[in-house]
């Protein structure tokens, strides 16, 4: 990868200067605070840039070398950066840095509608450990396994593990820490941060499971995605949610209820009701339940209450079930006819699909786009759509984003 070295400092300040300056609660500039900068920028740079060397470090960024090895000395001592032996030339092999991956750093919980995983992670993002138990509508007892978990594995790493990040699907108001509503549950303020912060001793912050993904796609996605500014993100569950990212975060706008692109209407008599209700919904049209209830019909099992997995589906699509494969067709060329019109209206760099259709890429990614294609109008941007980077695992690399972003973003190390 080329560095861009005036790209990565406006890329790391825009991160600093993220918000518009309150001037009724500020804490002003003091004299470290270049330092602080420069030290985020090269830890920055070995993140997205390792391993490199420090002479390479000093040459790029202009900073005098004895600069870069004081930071680098700090960042080693914080237990962040680590020395590793590049290739050798035919002399003696050259140290070179590198994030330190060796410990459990995050630990993350995918609250889900019916599955829920607790599970740490590295400093890269890396899944370290899991466990996934059904989810109850219960909520002491749901939260009772999660806290169970999270002290299994603060436990068994010895005070590494630094924060817990909860993505799940419902309204948030991740600036407060507060869950407002998780409707799949009936679960209407639930006091999720408060109790397991209280039984725990570790700070939580919780956002909305797509707009998690949507961090996680910015921090922890391959490069084709991560050094991209503006994209959306459309995670296909048994809804559908929408995470907007505008010059590099998330665009939450009034009341946090920005993205619920799920509910817009793409025509009538879809095969299944949204959660609302409404059979002219996008979800309707191009969710797991909706892939489900053709199949259901397809096979004269069509009463809307099937029983099969949407892994199941996925299974018979490849081996070779025509039914299936009818199914997860239609349900695709929905899926882009939906993402035409956030393409039309928000004019993203790139669309990214994640959640388990995923896996149906090779199959269906041409009737994705097609049915993008249909939607558009002479003359908007063209259609590029990509499938997720994060793996199997999206939403749960969302939780784990928004403790290591955090971690990326801070001036002060620990």
């Amino acid at each position: 990868m080329v560095f861009d070295k005036q790209g990565l400092l406006v890329k790391l300040l825009c991160i600093v200067m993220a918000k518009r300056i309150d001037l009724k609660n500020i804490n002003v500039a003091r004299s470290n605070t270049i330092r602080d900068i420069n030290r985020q920028i090269i830890l920055n740079y070995v993140r997205e840039e390792g391993p490199v060397s420090r002479a390479y470090i000093a040459q790029v960024t202009d900073l005098n070398r004895s600069t870069v090895s004081l930071i680098v000395d700090e960042l080693i001592s914080a237990d962040l950066v680590e020395e590793v032996e590049g290739e050798s030339s035919g002399g003696r092999p050259p140290q070179l840095l590198s994030l330190k991956a060796s410990k459990a750093v995050a630990l993350g919980v995918d609250l889900g509608k019916k599955m829920t995983i607790v599970g740490t992670s590295d400093l890269t993002g890396k899944i370290l450990e899991m466990q996934e138990f059904s989810t109850s509508p219960n909520f002491t007892t749901t939260i009772n396994q999660v806290i169970e978990l999270a002290r299994h594995y603060i436990k068994k790493n010895a005070g590494s593990i630094e924060g817990i990040g909860i993505s799940l699907p419902g309204l948030v108001e991740s600036w407060k820490g507060k869950v407002v509503n998780i409707p799949h549950l009936g679960w209407h303020y639930p006091e999720i941060v408060e109790t397991i912060k209280q039984a725990t001793g570790l700070p939580v912050i919780v956002e909305n499971d797509t707009n998690a993904t949507a961090l996680a796609e910015l921090w922890l996605g391959r490069p084709e995605i991560s050094n991209v500014r503006d994209f959306v993100v459309v995670l296909i569950h048994s809804g559908i949610g929408t995470g907007v990212v505008f010059d590099g975060q998330i665009y939450r706008g009034k009341d946090g209820v920005a993205g619920e692109f799920g509910h817009m209407t793409i025509g009538s008599n879809a095969p299944v009701a949204c959660a609302a209700g409404s059979h002219n919904c996008w979800e309707a049209f191009a969710s797991e339940r909706a892939a489900l209830a053709r199949y259901a019909k397809l096979v004269g099992k069509g009463n809307g209450k099937n029983q099969m997995l949407f892994e199941e589906l996925i299974k018979l699509a490849f081996a070779g079930d025509r039914n299936a494969h009818k199914a997860l067709k239609e349900t695709a060329y929905y899926i882009g006819l939906g993402i035409s019109n956030l393409i039309q209206g928000l004019s993203p760099e790139v669309t990214i699909v994640a959640g388990k259709f995923v896996q149906l890429w090779s199959l269906f990614a041409e009737d994705i786009i097609k049915g993008a294609e249909s939607g558009m109008c002479q003359g908007y941007p063209a259609v590029k759509i990509m499938p997720s980077t994060l793996g199997a695992y999206p939403t749960l690399m969302g939780s784990f984003s928004l403790i290591l972003a955090n971690k990326f973003t801070s001036l002060h190390i620990n």
